[in-house]
């Protein structure tokens, strides 16, 4: 690998690292300085590589600079000689210097325990999202900007505030007490679903950053499950309910980056390997006593893998989303469903069911009574695709809805 792809690509997988165990040893008072001492790092990389070519080992490389530049900055910096140095109880003199403890396993728990942090019940979740893809991601500020489709500006005063937040908290790098860490582990398994789904219902049309989002959720989610305290059935779920979405991800965005919906999407496209590792997951996950809304969510994912419209696959996909819908109401849920009882049962059944739904402002409501009317009411269908079209924000959803809508006008006149 080239200099000017290797740097990007360990900065996507090492910068993450490296402010973890700095921000775990510094603590969030001073987790800027972390910020800094990875950032200097990687810039150090790019002067010094281009001039005396790639070091022997790179990653290495990185690592003990950033443990020099760390070392510095505890000595010279009075910041650190006056206050940090005093919090971790160390002269900052060469002899009683902490050690900056890059190893695989410290860097794993800094990691864990900071997305137990980030994701702290304190935090907003929104700003949850944002801290987890700027310090446990090493996303930067204009990614997340685009991540969110909102601005650098807003961005930057969000993640500020978070990082407010957790110093006036004095929220602790660390995991939670046994007691608690089943409560907190929910906390962070919803900001990792809520990550990935940033990344695989993103409006964005920029794939590779849709593609990163997702196997970043992933890679933290799979994290829990190298942790004894962690490693639980509903992560397990998720990690199958990403691997299920994932095996599709080639497949729903064209060759123009526009999206392809279920039906129209080529088979040959889904990614065999991925939803074998989600069966594997699902099966792990199925060991424990407890079902949760991952453990439904990734069932329906499954069924969706087999392409064929079988009465059994729809049968089986109303059942799981009746069980969600127990378990956890969402519109969007009660949208699917009706859906699903359409393919199952038929559209009359469920056009009863859909107008029950008191969700005329969303967008995605009128798609499917557009859908459900369609072959029964031609015009209505195309006056509620119209509506629809009316509250669509995104560029990919009018485009949707306009060909849905130009599909039923042929049929019209």
């Amino acid at each position: 690998m080239e200099k000017n792809e290797l740097i990007p690509h360990l900065f996507r997988t090492e910068y993450s690292k490296i402010t973890a165990v700095l921000c775990k040893l510094f603590g969030f008072e001073h987790i800027e300085i972390a910020e800094d001492i990875a950032s200097d790092t990687f810039l150090s990389a790019s002067e010094i590589w281009g001039l005396k070519g790639l070091p022997e080992n790179p990653v290495a490389w990185l690592y003990t600079v950033a443990k020099n530049k760390a070392k510095n900055h505890l000595k010279h910096e009075a910041v650190f000689r006056q206050k940090v140095a005093m919090q971790l109880k160390y002269s900052a003199t060469e002899t009683d210097m902490p050690e900056i403890d890059l190893s695989a396993k410290n860097i794993h728990d800094s990691q864990l325990q900071m997305m137990f942090a980030v994701c702290h019940p304190a935090i907003a979740a929104e700003a949850q999202i944002g801290l987890a893809l700027r310090i446990l991601c090493g996303f930067g500020i204009e990614e997340i900007a685009a991540a969110f489709l909102s601005n650098k500006e807003t961005i930057t005063k969000r993640l500020q505030r978070a990082k407010d937040k957790l110093r006036a908290e004095q929220i602790r790098i660390e995991f939670p007490g046994e007691p608690e860490i089943n409560k907190r582990l929910d906390t962070v398994l919803r900001t990792l679903y809520l990550l990935y789904n940033e990344g695989y219902y993103s409006s964005s049309h920029n794939s590779s950053l849709r593609k990163d989002l997702c196997l970043e959720a992933f890679r933290l989610t799979s994290l829990l499950t190298e942790n004894e305290n962690t490693n639980k059935p509903f992560v397990h779920a998720l990690l199958s309910l990403m691997s299920f979405q994932s095996s599709r991800f080639d497949a729903r965005i064209d060759a123009a980056g526009e999206i392809v919906l279920y039906d129209d999407q080529d088979t040959n496209l889904w990614n065999k390997a991925l939803i074998a590792q989600g069966e594997a997951f699902l099966n792990t996950a199925s060991r424990g006593q407890e079902i949760s809304k991952y453990h439904l969510e990734a069932g329906i994912a499954y069924w969706h893998t087999i392409k064929d419209d079988t009465e059994e696959k729809w049968s089986n996909i109303l059942q799981l989303y009746n069980h969600l819908l127990q378990l956890e109401y969402s519109p969007i849920a009660a949208l699917n469903r009706t859906y699903a009882l359409s393919k199952a049962r038929g559209k009359e059944v469920a056009l009863t069911e859909a107008l029950k739904l008191n969700l005329a402002t969303h967008h995605l409501y009128q798609v499917l009574l557009g859908e459900l009317y369609t072959g029964i009411d031609n015009p209505r269908a195309l006056s509620c695709l119209k509506t629809a079209l009316e509250l669509a924000h995104s560029p990919a959803d009018k485009k949707i809805i306009l060909q849905k809508m130009h599909i039923i006008e042929k049929q019209l006149y």
